[in-house]
Protein backbone atom coordinates (compact mmCIF):
# COMPACT_ATOMS: atom_id res chain seq x y z
CA UNK A 1 0.00 0.00 0.00
CA UNK A 2 1.31 3.45 -0.89
CA UNK A 3 1.23 6.23 1.67
CA UNK A 4 3.04 7.58 4.71
CA UNK A 5 4.44 5.26 7.33
CA UNK A 6 3.45 5.61 10.97
CA UNK A 7 7.01 6.69 11.77
CA UNK A 8 6.74 9.52 9.23
CA UNK A 9 3.43 10.64 10.71
CA UNK A 10 4.97 10.68 14.20
CA UNK A 11 8.03 12.58 12.99
CA UNK A 12 5.77 15.25 11.52
CA UNK A 13 3.81 15.42 14.79
CA UNK A 14 7.02 16.02 16.73
CA UNK A 15 7.96 18.81 14.35
CA UNK A 16 4.55 20.45 14.78
CA UNK A 17 4.82 20.16 18.55
CA UNK A 18 8.30 21.71 18.50
CA UNK A 19 6.93 24.63 16.49
CA UNK A 20 4.59 25.43 19.38
CA UNK A 21 7.39 26.10 21.87
CA UNK A 22 7.54 29.88 21.31
CA UNK A 23 3.80 30.04 22.08
CA UNK A 24 3.96 28.05 25.32
CA UNK A 25 3.07 30.94 27.64
CA UNK A 26 0.22 32.15 25.45
CA UNK A 27 -1.16 28.63 25.15
CA UNK A 28 -0.93 28.13 28.90
CA UNK A 29 -2.85 31.37 29.51
CA UNK A 30 -5.53 30.45 26.99
CA UNK A 31 -5.87 26.95 28.43
CA UNK A 32 -6.22 28.35 31.95
CA UNK A 33 -8.97 30.71 30.78
CA UNK A 34 -10.96 28.01 28.94
CA UNK A 35 -14.26 27.22 30.58
CA UNK A 36 -15.58 23.84 31.70
CA UNK A 37 -16.11 21.26 28.96
CA UNK A 38 -18.74 18.51 28.71
CA UNK A 39 -17.54 15.06 29.79
CA UNK A 40 -16.68 12.51 27.12
CA UNK A 41 -17.00 9.63 29.58
CA UNK A 42 -20.51 10.69 30.57
CA UNK A 43 -21.52 11.09 26.92
CA UNK A 44 -20.60 7.48 26.19
CA UNK A 45 -23.11 6.14 28.71
CA UNK A 46 -26.66 5.21 27.75
CA UNK A 47 -28.80 2.43 26.39
CA UNK A 48 -27.48 2.57 22.83
CA UNK A 49 -23.95 2.36 21.48
CA UNK A 50 -22.74 5.96 21.39
CA UNK A 51 -21.59 7.39 18.08
CA UNK A 52 -18.47 9.55 18.16
CA UNK A 53 -18.66 11.17 14.73
CA UNK A 54 -15.47 12.40 13.14
CA UNK A 55 -14.70 15.54 11.18
CA UNK A 56 -12.19 14.19 8.68
CA UNK A 57 -11.09 15.54 5.30
CA UNK A 58 -8.45 13.11 4.07
CA UNK A 59 -7.06 9.74 5.04
CA UNK A 60 -3.71 8.14 4.17
CA UNK A 61 -5.57 4.87 3.53
CA UNK A 62 -8.69 6.26 1.80
CA UNK A 63 -7.48 9.45 0.14
CA UNK A 64 -9.70 12.52 -0.30
CA UNK A 65 -12.92 12.07 1.69
CA UNK A 66 -14.39 15.57 1.82
CA UNK A 67 -11.62 18.10 1.47
CA UNK A 68 -13.92 21.14 1.33
CA UNK A 69 -16.06 20.45 4.40
CA UNK A 70 -17.11 23.15 6.85
CA UNK A 71 -16.01 21.62 10.16
CA UNK A 72 -18.57 23.38 12.33
CA UNK A 73 -21.52 22.74 10.03
CA UNK A 74 -20.56 19.09 9.61
CA UNK A 75 -20.32 18.61 13.37
CA UNK A 76 -23.72 20.24 13.90
CA UNK A 77 -25.25 17.84 11.38
CA UNK A 78 -23.69 14.86 13.16
CA UNK A 79 -25.12 15.99 16.48
CA UNK A 80 -28.54 16.62 14.94
CA UNK A 81 -28.47 13.01 13.77
CA UNK A 82 -27.70 11.64 17.22
CA UNK A 83 -23.91 11.68 17.63
CA UNK A 84 -23.03 11.99 21.30
CA UNK A 85 -19.54 13.36 20.75
CA UNK A 86 -17.49 14.76 17.88
CA UNK A 87 -13.93 13.80 17.05
CA UNK A 88 -11.89 16.34 15.10
CA UNK A 89 -8.75 15.30 13.27
CA UNK A 90 -6.27 18.12 13.66
CA UNK A 91 -3.30 16.65 11.77
CA UNK A 92 -2.86 18.80 8.67
CA UNK A 93 -0.07 17.05 6.79
CA UNK A 94 -1.77 13.67 6.42
CA UNK A 95 -5.44 14.25 7.28
CA UNK A 96 -6.11 17.83 6.20
CA UNK A 97 -7.32 19.03 9.58
CA UNK A 98 -6.25 21.90 11.81
CA UNK A 99 -6.66 23.04 15.39
CA UNK A 100 -8.87 25.79 13.94
CA UNK A 101 -11.31 23.05 12.89
CA UNK A 102 -11.52 21.90 16.49
CA UNK A 103 -12.11 25.44 17.75
CA UNK A 104 -14.83 25.94 15.13
CA UNK A 105 -16.57 22.73 16.21
CA UNK A 106 -16.28 23.49 19.93
CA UNK A 107 -17.95 26.86 19.38
CA UNK A 108 -21.11 25.41 17.82
CA UNK A 109 -21.83 22.08 19.54
CA UNK A 110 -22.69 21.28 23.15
CA UNK A 111 -21.43 17.68 23.08
CA UNK A 112 -17.85 16.76 24.00
CA UNK A 113 -15.19 17.39 21.35
CA UNK A 114 -12.23 15.02 21.09
CA UNK A 115 -8.92 16.15 19.64
CA UNK A 116 -7.77 13.27 17.47
CA UNK A 117 -4.14 13.69 16.58
CA UNK A 118 -0.75 12.19 17.24
CA UNK A 119 -0.12 13.68 20.66
CA UNK A 120 3.54 13.51 21.64
CA UNK A 121 4.04 16.66 23.73
CA UNK A 122 2.30 18.56 26.54
CA UNK A 123 2.16 21.62 24.29
CA UNK A 124 -0.43 19.84 22.16
CA UNK A 125 -2.52 19.31 25.29
CA UNK A 126 -2.41 23.02 26.07
CA UNK A 127 -3.37 23.75 22.46
CA UNK A 128 -6.30 21.32 22.68
CA UNK A 129 -7.60 22.78 25.95
CA UNK A 130 -7.30 26.33 24.65
CA UNK A 131 -9.26 25.40 21.51
CA UNK A 132 -12.16 23.91 23.48
CA UNK A 133 -11.46 20.17 23.51
CA UNK A 134 -13.06 18.03 26.20
CA UNK A 135 -10.68 15.13 25.58
CA UNK A 136 -7.61 14.05 23.65
CA UNK A 137 -6.57 10.82 21.98
CA UNK A 138 -3.39 9.19 23.26
CA UNK A 139 -2.05 6.34 21.13
CA UNK A 140 -0.12 3.68 23.02
CA UNK A 141 1.86 2.69 19.92
CA UNK A 142 3.08 6.28 19.54
CA UNK A 143 4.51 6.63 23.06
CA UNK A 144 6.85 4.82 25.38
CA UNK A 145 5.47 3.86 28.80
CA UNK A 146 6.90 6.86 30.61
CA UNK A 147 5.69 9.35 28.01
CA UNK A 148 2.22 7.84 27.96
CA UNK A 149 1.99 8.09 31.73
CA UNK A 150 3.25 11.69 31.75
CA UNK A 151 0.88 12.84 29.03
CA UNK A 152 -2.12 11.16 30.65
CA UNK A 153 -1.28 12.86 33.94
CA UNK A 154 -0.74 16.23 32.27
CA UNK A 155 -4.06 15.94 30.44
CA UNK A 156 -5.91 15.30 33.70
CA UNK A 157 -4.17 18.27 35.25
CA UNK A 158 -5.55 20.47 32.48
CA UNK A 159 -9.08 19.13 32.83
CA UNK A 160 -8.87 17.04 29.67
CA UNK A 161 -10.24 13.51 29.55
CA UNK A 162 -8.28 10.84 27.72
CA UNK A 163 -9.25 8.26 25.12
CA UNK A 164 -6.27 5.90 25.16
CA UNK A 165 -5.95 3.74 22.04
CA UNK A 166 -4.72 0.15 21.78
CA UNK A 167 -4.40 -2.40 18.97
CA UNK A 168 -3.11 -5.44 20.89
CA UNK A 169 -3.35 -7.13 24.26
CA UNK A 170 -0.09 -5.61 25.48
CA UNK A 171 -1.13 -2.14 24.34
CA UNK A 172 -4.48 -2.59 26.09
CA UNK A 173 -2.65 -3.37 29.33
CA UNK A 174 -0.64 -0.18 28.91
CA UNK A 175 -3.78 1.85 28.17
CA UNK A 176 -5.58 0.57 31.25
CA UNK A 177 -2.52 1.33 33.35
CA UNK A 178 -2.83 5.13 32.95
CA UNK A 179 -6.39 5.51 34.31
CA UNK A 180 -8.03 6.45 31.00
CA UNK A 181 -11.41 8.14 30.76
CA UNK A 182 -12.13 5.62 27.98
CA UNK A 183 -10.20 2.99 26.05
CA UNK A 184 -10.15 2.95 22.27
CA UNK A 185 -9.71 -0.36 20.51
CA UNK A 186 -8.46 0.37 17.01
CA UNK A 187 -9.15 -2.29 14.38
CA UNK A 188 -6.69 -0.53 12.06
CA UNK A 189 -3.06 -1.60 12.27
CA UNK A 190 -1.15 1.68 12.25
CA UNK A 191 1.87 0.06 10.59
CA UNK A 192 -0.01 -1.42 7.63
CA UNK A 193 -3.29 0.59 7.78
CA UNK A 194 -5.17 -2.70 7.30
CA UNK A 195 -8.54 -2.86 9.13
CA UNK A 196 -9.80 -6.07 10.73
CA UNK A 197 -12.85 -5.88 13.00
CA UNK A 198 -11.80 -9.21 14.49
CA UNK A 199 -9.16 -7.24 16.43
CA UNK A 200 -11.91 -5.29 18.20
CA UNK A 201 -13.90 -8.46 18.76
CA UNK A 202 -10.88 -9.99 20.49
CA UNK A 203 -9.92 -7.00 22.62
CA UNK A 204 -13.23 -5.39 23.61
CA UNK A 205 -14.21 -8.21 26.00
CA UNK A 206 -10.94 -7.64 27.87
CA UNK A 207 -11.84 -4.06 28.81
CA UNK A 208 -13.19 -3.93 32.39
CA UNK A 209 -16.90 -3.20 32.60
CA UNK A 210 -16.34 0.11 34.39
CA UNK A 211 -14.16 1.57 31.64
CA UNK A 212 -15.95 2.91 28.53
CA UNK A 213 -14.77 0.99 25.46
CA UNK A 214 -14.74 2.70 22.06
CA UNK A 215 -14.38 0.66 18.86
CA UNK A 216 -12.38 2.62 16.28
CA UNK A 217 -12.02 2.16 12.51
CA UNK A 218 -13.88 0.03 10.01
CA UNK A 219 -17.43 1.00 10.97
CA UNK A 220 -19.46 1.37 7.78
CA UNK A 221 -22.99 0.33 8.70
CA UNK A 222 -25.43 -0.37 11.50
CA UNK A 223 -24.54 -4.05 11.03
CA UNK A 224 -20.94 -3.22 11.95
CA UNK A 225 -22.14 -1.36 15.04
CA UNK A 226 -24.27 -4.38 16.01
CA UNK A 227 -21.27 -6.68 15.53
CA UNK A 228 -19.14 -4.50 17.81
CA UNK A 229 -21.95 -4.16 20.35
CA UNK A 230 -22.01 -7.94 20.66
CA UNK A 231 -18.30 -7.80 21.49
CA UNK A 232 -18.95 -5.21 24.19
CA UNK A 233 -18.45 -1.80 22.58
CA UNK A 234 -19.95 1.12 24.48
CA UNK A 235 -19.25 3.47 21.57
CA UNK A 236 -17.98 3.56 18.01
CA UNK A 237 -15.75 6.24 16.50
CA UNK A 238 -16.70 6.68 12.85
CA UNK A 239 -14.77 8.79 10.36
CA UNK A 240 -14.63 7.76 6.73
CA UNK A 241 -18.18 6.44 6.36
CA UNK A 242 -19.66 9.63 7.79
CA UNK A 243 -17.26 11.93 5.96
CA UNK A 244 -18.38 10.73 2.54
CA UNK A 245 -22.10 10.70 3.37
CA UNK A 246 -24.21 13.22 1.50
CA UNK A 247 -26.64 13.60 4.41
CA UNK A 248 -24.44 13.72 7.50
CA UNK A 249 -27.32 13.82 9.98
CA UNK A 250 -29.07 10.84 8.45
CA UNK A 251 -25.82 8.88 8.25
CA UNK A 252 -25.06 9.49 11.93
CA UNK A 253 -28.64 8.66 12.86
CA UNK A 254 -28.46 5.37 11.02
CA UNK A 255 -25.66 4.24 13.33
CA UNK A 256 -26.97 5.67 16.59
CA UNK A 257 -29.83 3.29 17.43
CA UNK A 258 -28.01 0.03 18.20
CA UNK A 259 -28.62 -1.20 21.77
CA UNK A 260 -25.62 -1.79 23.99
CA UNK A 261 -25.04 -5.35 25.13
CA UNK A 262 -22.76 -4.65 28.10
CA UNK A 263 -19.55 -6.37 29.01
CA UNK A 264 -18.63 -8.69 31.86
CA UNK A 265 -15.53 -8.10 33.94
CA UNK A 266 -12.88 -10.45 32.52
CA UNK A 267 -12.03 -13.25 34.94
CA UNK A 268 -8.37 -12.25 35.18
CA UNK A 269 -9.42 -8.78 36.42
CA UNK A 270 -11.91 -9.88 39.06
CA UNK A 271 -10.94 -9.35 42.67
Amino acid sequence: MQGPTFSRILAAARQRAAALRPAREALARAAAQAGPMPSLGAALAGGCVAVVAEVKRWSPSEGDLRADLDAGARAQAYVAGGARAVSVLTDEAFFGGTIADLAAVARVVTVPVLRKDFIVDELQLLEARAAGASAVLLIVRALDASRLRDLARAARGLGLETLVEAHSESELEAALGVDPSAVGVNSRDLDTFVVDLAVAERLLPLVPAGVPAVAESGVRSAADVERLARAGADAVLVGGALSVAGDAAAAAGGLARVPRRGRAVPAERRR
